[in-house]
């Protein structure tokens, strides 16, 4: 019985049948001329070009608190992240030895200032014996030297007296800003010692609500960088939010690593969420120009050359064979290598791209650097006349037709052009497809040898 059911004739038949559908549908798909390309459409939208970086976030105020006696500390009134307000007790360390020297001071000045009174007297003695005739000139001036000089003392014990006291309130550490601690490095109890380099006790920031990011941008971009542009940037901490900011200043002094020349930039951040911290790695995207509602391709298409392709058509849009020539050819290789280049400095980069550069200020990236795409210098203005053409392939019927575009302005994804014969929505060739018929018939004996 089972026997019978392996070799029922009627479950044979609708096996090979179902073979025979598939491999009739699999060659028809293969048979289609437009199954050989990878395709995009044109669309309409904006294209804004920028120049990014990375860059680090800092407040506007950032105060080292240190300590201008040497003392052991004996109080700490602050802790990590608290809120202190200008003139605020930070620390306090041991006063007893400073207390003593005040005291030492007064004495001091009491001594000095009872030697003033009684030269003070012996001058006036002096003077009136000298005007009666019975001292002499010499000891009237030695009375009057004596005053002077008991003068002098007082002036220098009530200067040192003022010097203790103001080691005396230098034993109380106060917060010189307004704003939050983000960092403390004493405890109760250390001993801190006073030098020439005045030790780090606490990092006191401004107000947190308003931030900045210092960035570097290369040479070749900072042209086209001034101050009040709109920016945009991302942090790792969220990846999927936002956040704004305007460039704040763009500093002349020039830094140059390894032959390459970077200058540093600033841009003004709103946190009134308090959400980003100071240290953060921001990468930044300045916009430099914006066209809204313009005709669009993938910089694909723009770098994609068939080899049975037809030539470009000469039109309105004022293109020559020759001109074709030269970008199907020569221009083919250089706009690919460009192209390649610039289409991986978009500005949603990955998360790896990021974690390649690293956090510090770090080579600034041009959205516009797809030079071999837009067809002209990388980042540049253009104008209509100016625009060299280049061709895109549009599928036609069964046959890839080259099309005339100028192109203009790059995000690094897509190009807007200008063109008489290209229009929304149709289909662009970005790419052959890996299957090939061959390949698809080099399969088809091995299935025909398992039956």
């Amino acid at each position: 019985m089972k026997l019978r059911t392996l070799f029922n004739p009627w479950l044979i038949f609708l096996l090979l049948a179902a073979v025979a559908a598939a491999a009739w549908g699999y060659l028809r798909k293969d048979a289609d001329p437009g199954s050989a390309y990878l395709t995009d459409e044109v669309s309409r939208g904006e294209i804004v070009e920028s120049v990014s970086a990375n860059g680090t976030l800092n407040p506007v105020i950032l105060v080292s608190v240190g300590t201008q006696v040497s003392g052991t500390a004996v109080k700490v009134h602050v802790d990590f992240n608290d809120s202190v307000t200008a003139g605020q007790v930070l620390l306090e360390l041991d006063p007893a030895a400073y207390q003593a020297r005040v005291s030492q001071s007064r004495a001091a000045l009491e001594s000095v200032q009872a030697s003033l009174d009684l030269a003070k007297a012996n001058d006036a003695r002096s003077r009136d014996l000298f005007e009666k005739g019975y001292v002499a000139r010499q000891e009237l001036d030695q009375t009057r030297q004596a005053l002077k000089s008991a003068s002098a003392q007082v002036e220098q014990a009530r200067a040192a007296l003022a010097d203790a006291e103001v080691d005396l309130r230098n034993s109380v550490i106060r917060s010189p800003v307004s704003g939050t601690v983000v960092a403390r490095t004493v405890e109760e109890g250390q001993t801190v010692a006073a030098s020439y380099q005045t030790p780090e006790l606490f990092k006191v920031a401004g107000d947190l609500r308003k931030m900045l990011i210092h960035t570097t941008f290369a040479e070749a971009d900072i042209g086209r960088i001034q101050p009040g542009q709109l920016t945009r940037f991302t942090v790792d901490a969220f990846p999927d939010r936002s956040f704004k900011g305007a460039v704040r200043q763009v500093r002349m002094n020039p830094t140059t690593t390894q032959n390459v020349v970077t200058y540093d930039v600033v841009v003004d951040v709103d946190n009134e969420d308090l959400s980003l911290l100071p240290g953060m790695t921001a990468y930044v995207s300045v916009e430099l120009s914006r066209l809204n509602d313009t005709l669009r391709v993938p910089n694909s298409a723009l770098r994609y050359r068939p080899k049975d392709a037809e030539p470009v058509k000469t039109g309105s849009s004022g293109g020559s064979r020759s001109r074709e020539s030269r970008a199907g050819g020569d221009g083919a290789a250089g706009s690919e290598a460009k192209g390649n280049r610039g289409e991986s400095k978009t500005g949603g980069e990955s998360r790896g791209n990021r974690e390649s550069r690293g956090g510090g200020g770090g080579e600034s990236r041009r959205s516009g650097e797809a030079g071999g795409e837009s067809g002209g210098k990388p980042g540049g203005r253009h104008r209509r006349g100016d625009n060299p053409e280049r061709s895109v392939y549009v599928l036609r019927g069964d046959k890839a037709v080259a099309v005339a575009v100028r192109p203009s302005r790059t995000d690094g994804r897509n190009t807007a052009v200008e063109s008489d014969e290209l229009h929304e929505g149709d289909i662009l060739i970005v790419g052959d497809r890996v299957a090939t018929k061959g390949a698809a018939q080099s399969q088809q004996p091995m299935r025909m040898r398992m039956f």
